[in-house]
């Protein structure tokens, strides 16, 4: 009877003892390992195809992001389009006049910005990862931003993983405003990291850029105008009616949820995996987002 009633345990043993999945980890996380985005620093791109909301980063960007901010109110790219899509690169997106002097005016928007390519590490809650890196000494997150770190020159920046929000620029380092925008949408382009100004990130929505139609000039722009994406509006959340935000919440990246999930990834266990991996890419690292609720 005792072996009996020993070998009907067994499997309950074996399920407790079997490590959980990431998204096992993420189901059973608490309320408080989550926040909800803040209004006045998320936007809201709206496409025919649906919307796509990115959240800004002043802590690594501020005079772009103050510039971002007032031209979302103005409605500068409120029916310019995204006219460039290049395949395992970036989507972007402004005004494709070539001549300045026909651009659309920046508004109340500064007309000269400096670089803002990378910032003292003080003062920022670095999340660092053990993994090693190949393009910075020491990486991790900062309020959920992928990030760099150097601790001998005490700067830390933003990285160009898929979903990055950066500020187009000109052969000048300080010759960005804002105005001219991209989103990674391929192999995450970490050559970039701090020599353009990278001003956030999309949280919802990647999916309705990555599907874009990729431009046949070699660089990803649309040789007609008509294959451009139209942009119906770009707003800042906090100009929004509450009742027609998008009501999400993102996972804390300091929080114990995070690091348990990102070991579940580092290290995957399940049956299909025979050989855990023992490392993880920063790009690799999924940011979490999940519907608040009501």
């Amino acid at each position: 009877m005792f072996a009996t009633g020993a070998a009907a345990q067994a499997p309950d043993a074996d399920e407790a003892a079997k490590p959980k999945s990431a998204q096992e980890i993420l189901d059973a996380s608490p309320d408080a390992h989550w926040r909800a985005l803040d209004p006045a620093n998320t936007l809201y791109m709206e496409l025919d195809a649906g919307r796509v909301v990115i959240e800004l980063a002043p802590q690594f960007a501020p005079r772009h992001v103050g510039n971002i901010r007032a031209l979302a109110r103005e409605g500068f790219w409120d029916g310019l389009s995204i006219y460039r899509s290049q395949d395992n690169f970036v989507v972007q997106f402004g005004d494709p006049t070539e001549e300045e002097a026909d651009r659309k005016p920046l508004g109340s928007a500064e007309a000269h910005l400096p670089a803002e390519f990378e910032r003292p590490a003080a003062g920022l809650e670095f999340t660092a990862l053990p993994d090693a890196d190949g393009w910075a000494p020491q990486v991790g997150f900062v309020d959920g931003f992928p990030a760099g770190r150097d601790p001998d020159t005490g700067t830390a920046w933003m990285a160009h993983c898929y979903g990055a929000l950066g500020a187009g620029r000109d052969m000048a380092a300080d010759s960005s405003t804002g105005a001219e925008l991209y989103v990674v949408t391929g192999q995450s382009p970490r050559q970039l990291d701090r020599n353009i100004t990278v001003v956030g990130r999309v949280v919802d929505g990647i999916e309705l850029l990555s599907v874009i139609p990729r431009g046949r000039d070699p660089m990803g722009f649309y040789e007609d105008p008509a294959e451009r994406t139209p942009i119906k509006a770009i707003r800042l959340a906090s100009e929004v009616p509450p009742s027609e935000r998008s009501q999400l919440e993102v996972l804390r990246t300091d929080s114990p949820t995070f690091a348990a999930a990102t070991e579940a990834r580092r290290n995957r266990r399940d049956d299909w995996y025979k050989v855990p991996a023992g490392h993880i890419d920063l790009c690799n690292v999924p940011l979490p987002v999940r519907e608040a609720d009501d």
